[in-house]
C-alpha cells in the first residue's frame, strides 16, 4: 500500500493517463494559449486554442515517464526565461556533491518561479530535478493539482484542522525524510506564504514539522539527516510587486485581505509572465546543526539566505525614493547608499515602473524592494 499516494507526485506509470486528461481540459488549454500567444489568442481564441492543443498533443501525448516530462517542462522554462529575464545566474553549486540528496530551504518570493528557477539550475548542471512542496491552498482547480504533481510536486495539506492536520504534518515529515533517504532532493519554502514585504524569515514551525516523524531523535539530529542547504533567490523586479502592495495595503486599512478563488492563480500567472530582470539563485553551505532549538536553527538558515541575497540598483533606488517622499528618515540613507553608483538606464526604468503604482500603494511597493537592503545593512553585510 502506498501511504503517500494522496500527496506524492505522479509516478512513471501514471504520467500518460494524466497528460491525456489535461489535454482535454478546455480551461487549461485556454490558459496556456493566452500565455504562449497573448496577442493572437485575443483576436482568434478558438483557432489559436485548437492550434495549441495540437502542439501540446505532439509534444506530450507520448510522454510516459517523469524524466521525459521534465525535459518538456525545461523547454517551456527556456521560453519564459528568454521573455521575462535579462540575466539568470547562480552561485554555490560547486559545493553540491554528486550522489548526495539535499533539502533545499529557500526564501519565498514567487509561488511557482522560486522552485522553478532552482530546478532549472540543477537540471542544466546535470543534477536530478527536485520534488517540490506546494500548499493545497493553491490548488483550487483539478487541472492545477494535476499540473503540479506532473512536475514532481507533493502536496502540503494546509486546509485540514485538528488531529487530521497533525496526522498530515507527520506524514509530510515522513515523506520528506523518505525522499532524502531513497534518492531524491526536495525544495520547500522557509515559511508558509510569500514574503510580501521583502523580509525573508524562516518559520521555526517548519523545522518542528520536519522532525515530527522522528520524535525518538533530537531535533538537530533529525534535521541533520536531511542535509539542509539554504537557498537565496533574488529578483531584480518582482513580477507581483503591485499585487503584494495591494494585499499589504488592504491588511493595513481593513485588517485582512480577502482572497478570491483566482487570487493565487493570478499571482502564479503574473509571476510566470511578468518581467523579472536579473535573477540570481545562490546555493548556500550545507547546514551544520549543533542545537535542538528551532529558533536558533531558523536563524542559521536566515543568515545564509540574507548574506547570499544579491541586491540590485532597484533596492537602492527604492530606499532613495522612500526618503525623498518623506516615508523614512534621511538618516537611513547612510554612506553606503549615498556612494552607490547607479546606471541612468536602471534609474529611468525604475521611474517608469513607479508611474504605474497608485499613490496609496507606494510605501508598501517601495518597502518590498528596500527591505532586503535594510536587512543586509542591519546585519552588517556589505553587498
Amino acid at each position: 500500500m502506498d501511504k503517500f499516494q494522496d500527496i506524492r507526485p505522479y509516478q512513471d506509470n501514471e504520467i500518460n493517463m494524466v497528460i491525456r486528461r489535461l489535454l482535454s481540459d478546455p480551461e487549461l488549454l485556454s490558459s496556456i494559449t493566452k500565455f504562449l500567444y497573448p496577442r493572437f489568442s485575443r483576436a482568434f481564441p478558438k483557432l489559436i486554442t485548437s492550434a495549441t492543443k495540437r502542439k501540446l498533443r505532439k509534444q506530450f501525448l507520448n510522454v510516459n515517464d517523469v524524466r521525459t516530462m521534465q525535459d518538456g517542462i525545461a523547454r517551456y522554462m527556456e521560453k519564459m526565461i528568454l521573455d521575462t529575464t535579462t540575466h539568470l545566474t547562480n552561485s554555490g553549486m560547486e559545493n553540491l556533491k554528486e550522489g548526495r540528496n539535499y533539502l533545499f530551504i529557500s526564501n519565498h518570493r514567487d509561488i511557482a518561479m522560486d522552485p522553478a528557477f532552482v530546478n532549472y539550475m540543477l537540471y542544466h548542471a546535470g543534477f536530478e530535478t527536485l520534488k517540490i512542496a506546494i500548499g493545497d491552498n493553491l490548488l483550487k482547480k483539478p487541472f492545477l493539482t494535476d499540473l503540479m504533481r506532473l512536475n514532481k510536486s507533493f502536496i502540503v495539506q494546509r486546509s485540514l484542522k485538528g488531529r487530521e492536520l497533525l496526522h498530515s504534518l507527520k506524514l509530510l515529515s515522513e515523506y520528506i525524510h523518505d525522499c532524502i533517504a531513497t534518492g531524491d532532493s526536495v525544495w520547500i519554502a522557509q515559511r508558509e506564504g510569500r514574503a510580501k514585504d521583502g523580509i525573508d524569515k524562516t518559520d521555526p514551525a517548519l523545522l518542528k514539522m520536519l522532525g515530527m516523524s522522528q520524535r525518538d531523535l533530537p531535533l538537530g539530529e533529525s534535521l541533520s539527516d536531511l542535509n539542509i542547504i539554504p537557498v537565496s533567490i533574488s529578483y531584480e523586479y518582482d513580477a507581483c510587486d503591485v499585487l503584494k502592495a495591494e494585499e499589504l495595503h488592504e491588511v493595513e486599512t481593513k485588517g485582512a485581505f480577502t482572497k478570491t478563488d483566482y487570487s493565487d492563480i493570478n499571482s502564479i500567472v503574473a509571476g510566470m509572465i511578468g518581467f523579472k530582470g536579473r535573477v540570481h539563485v545562490a546555493f548556500g553551505d550545507e547546514l551544520k546543526i549543533d542545537t535542538d532549538d528551532p529558533e536558533v536553527i531558523a536563524n542559521l538558515i536566515d543568515q545564509q539566505i540574507l548574506e547570499n541575497y544579491m541586491l540590485s540598483d532597484v533596492n537602492y533606488l527604492a530606499m532613495e525614493q522612500l526618503a525623498k517622499d518623506g516615508l523614512i528618515a534621511h538618516e537611513s540613507l547612510n554612506s553606503a547608499i549615498e556612494k552607490r553608483v547607479m546606471s541612468d538606464k536602471n534609474r529611468d526604468k525604475f521611474s517608469e515602473r513607479l508611474k504605474m503604482v497608485h499613490p496609496k500603494l507606494l510605501r508598501h511597493f517601495l518597502l518590498g524592494y528596500a527591505n532586503p537592503l535594510y536587512s543586509k545593512l542591519a546585519a552588517g553585510y556589505d553587498d
